[in-house]
């Protein structure tokens, strides 16, 4: 039985440990669970282990908007206290306060 346990929660905010972006979370997989493909394309000095959680991200970085898949281990907290500006915040979560987004959405 996969015994795993996300370090961070849905709608904290997030930056990436070595490129240049942030994001909120949105959701989270217990262990990698996209294409192999999609891993086969990361070099492989620098992929990650995938027996850990995964993070969905709505991310931005200086230029644009996206969505994006990243391990545990290259993720750490963003303390700045600054909201992220993606356009599809306000679909998932309500008003930013205390340094993170309420999930305001419900399930079926």
């Amino acid at each position: 039985m996969l015994k795993t346990r996300a370090k961070y929660t849905l709608g904290q905010i997030v930056k990436h440990r070595k490129h240049p972006f942030r994001g909120v979370i949105f959701d989270v997989d217990p262990e990698f669970s996209n294409t192999e493909e999609w891993y086969d394309a990361i070099p492989p000095e620098s992929r990650p282990i995938k027996d850990q959680p995964f993070y969905h991200l709505l991310a931005e970085n200086d230029q644009s908007f996206y969505v994006a898949y990243v391990s545990e281990q290259n993720l750490v907290l963003d303390d700045t206290g600054v909201p992220v500006e993606h356009p599809d915040i306000p679909d998932l979560f309500g008003e930013f306060r205390n340094g993170r987004y309420p999930l305001e959405f419900q399930m079926n």
